[in-house]
């Protein structure tokens, strides 16, 4: 394999000034006022999400422990969760939908380099997790990935392509296990 040369030198950010600042001011809101907050609080953290530019459902329950890089690339729907633990680096839009649940230790990741270009720029993708879907724990969605309606991806999964409606995957690929089919419902 032939040998490439790698560019160095000063790539400037994507970030405008605009968004450094709104992030340290995020980080310091976080740290004081969001992270410290009892569990109980889902309405005062929503308060301060929302405060940020977050879009927020009613209900939705934003547990203390999230780390949320960008609040206003967040879109978090009605009765939905991300669960204490879970990383929602949203460089670029992330969408939960309503019902929906992120459970602790998960990896919402947004943006990565591209690899090819020897500069390696930032790229980025948004991450919809529709209504009702479950991503279980300790699990890495890629960027640019749609997990759909009703899906359920098993706990420990890395997910790096769409997941279908009402479909349960599992494991680093995630790969089809089933179709979901909820208790009392007929095909």
């Amino acid at each position: 394999m032939p040998t490439q040369p790698f560019k160095t030198g000063y790539q400037p950010s994507i970030h405008n000034l605009g968004n450094k600042i709104g992030r340290v001011l995020w980080s310091i809101v976080w740290h004081l006022a969001y992270r410290p907050s009892p569990r109980f609080l889902h309405g005062w953290r929503r308060f301060l999400l929302k405060a940020f530019g977050a879009k927020l459902g009613r209900g939705a329950h934003p547990y203390p422990g999230a780390r949320i890089w960008a609040p206003w690339n967040l879109e978090l729907g009605s009765d939905s969760c991300i669960a204490d633990d879970v990383d929602c680096y949203c460089v670029d839009k992330v969408r939960i939908g309503n019902n929906a649940t992120v459970s602790q230790y998960s990896f919402l990741c947004t943006a990565s380099h591209d690899f090819e270009d020897p500069v390696m720029p930032l790229t980025t993708a948004p991450i919809t997790i529709g209504d009702g879907a479950w991503v279980c724990a300790d699990v890495f969605v890629a960027p640019g990935v749609s997990i759909g309606e009703g899906a359920v991806v098993g706990a420990r999964s890395s997910v790096f392509k769409d997941v279908a409606a009402w479909t349960v995957v599992a494991g680093s690929p995630a790969k089809f296990i089933k179709t979901r089919q909820l208790k009392g419902q007929t095909s």
